[in-house]
């Protein structure tokens, strides 16, 4: 996937292609929802299990896979913002 931004600045768009890269049996159920509701990036990396029962996903399992696919966004995102402020220190 060509997904190289950071998370939190994904389009809709972008997280569709996420969620069809990861998550693919649940795009029928997510897709409309995704779209419907504006998950952008942003609103990915906020995600509860709550909102995603809201978005059509009921199982608590599959409520798990997804969260934990996002808390792995999460930490990715953590690690490029400490990249970003560690390259800032030494480049001065």
């Amino acid at each position: 996937m060509g997904l190289s931004k950071r998370v939190s600045s994904w389009s809709v768009e972008e997280v569709l292609e996420w969620m069809q890269g990861y998550h693919p049996a649940k795009m029928d159920t997510l897709q409309k929802a995704i779209i419907k509701h504006a998950v952008s990036g942003r609103v990915l990396l906020r995600l509860k299990d709550h909102h995603l029962e809201l978005l059509g996903v009921e199982a608590e399992e599959q409520q798990q896979e997804i969260l934990q696919d996002v808390l792995l966004l999460k930490v990715q995102e953590e690690v490029n913002e400490l990249n970003d402020i560690c390259s800032e220190c030494f480049s001065t």
